[in-house]
């Protein structure tokens, strides 16, 4: 036997490792993977569920107790819908997102949120939309929720990928959160209110697909349904839309209202509209929501449009 080797010299054999420690989870992984959760959900485009608060605070309701807390319920029952709803669709889109220089970075896509919890806790939160909208105390409601659930995965899985049926079918979304805030609280919903809601929903989906069309030209889009469009046409049926729900909004501020707010409010709700369309024509509006997050003119313009509407509801 070589001596070196036994007395531990340079050829001896190495020490045996010792086992290795328990793979132990970090102090803060647990509240991060809530937190990418909580991300996966997109809680900044739950601000489009605020269309909920449209109809009772146009009919004066949103001042009481009882319509104030209808409308919060309808606003959270959506907000579950919609984080639900998201989720099922990023766990089922999981391989084409990663292909996307922007979606790649969402939870599912970029591995924070596994696509197994992404089913499961998306599956719970779309059946308890419904049931939390049952608080309201009217079965309409919860109707409401499921009717819009199945607008959502009627587009995910068909509706997408027809041509125009698309733009209707996301526009139809956000006509019935507006719905549902006059259901929450039991106010009629006049053809004033919906015929605006639907030609402004009509405005920012067209805006939307013109934005991420321009971004497919350089490779970065993965909806397929984008190359049966052209920038003319997108252009054309947004500015359609504005045009049309103008008209329709002046007709509004202007027949049998008192007092000046009304017509006062023209001028904030034109400034929006044509602030929307330059962003537009700029190449953003990929992301409504984000437009109303940052871009402060906007913010501006819509904080005078309910200012002015407020005072002509609640004032005498």
């Amino acid at each position: 036997m070589n001596e070196k080797a036994v007395a531990g010299g340079p050829s001896a054999n190495p020490p045996a490792a010792p086992p290795a420690a328990p793979d132990l989870p970090l102090p803060g992984a647990r509240r991060f993977s809530l937190v990418a959760l909580v991300r996966a959900c997109r809680p900044r485009q739950w601000l489009k569920n605020a269309l909920v608060f449209a109809a009772p605070a146009a009919a004066g309701v949103l001042g009481t107790a009882q319509g104030l807390l209808g409308a919060l319920i309808a606003f959270v029952a959506f907000c579950l819908a919609a984080g639900g709803t998201y989720l099922l669709n990023d766990a089922a889109d999981v391989e084409a997102d990663r292909r996307h220089p922007r979606k790649r970075h969402r939870p599912i896509a970029a591995g924070l949120v596994s696509v197994r919890l992404a089913w499961i806790v998306g599956a719970l939160l779309v059946v308890l939309a419904p049931v939390f909208a049952g608080l309201s105390g009217d079965w309409r409601l919860p109707a409401v929720v499921v009717g819009y659930l199945a607008l959502t995965f009627a587009y995910t899985y068909w509706l997408k990928h027809e041509v125009v049926v698309d733009l209707v079918a996301v526009a139809g979304c956000h006509v019935i959160r507006a719905f549902a805030g006059a259901v929450a609280v039991d106010v009629p919903v006049t053809s004033w209110f919906l015929v605006v809601i639907s030609l402004g929903s009509l405005q920012l989906v067209a805006g939307k697909r013109e934005a991420e069309l321009r971004a497919a030209a350089g490779g970065n889009s993965t909806r397929a349904i984008l190359a049966a469009y052209t920038p003319g046409y997108l252009s054309g049926v947004r500015m359609m839309s504005s045009g049309a729900m103008i008209v329709t909004y002046c007709l509004w501020a202007l027949n049998d209202h008192p007092g000046p707010f009304y017509g006062i409010s023209i001028v904030p709700f034109l400034l929006i509209v044509l602030r929307h369309n330059l962003l537009v024509d700029r190449g953003v509006g990929e992301e409504p929501e984000e437009l109303a997050l940052r871009d402060r003119p906007t913010q501006v313009f819509v904080a005078l449009l309910l200012v002015s509407l407020a005072f002509g509801i609640y004032l005498p």
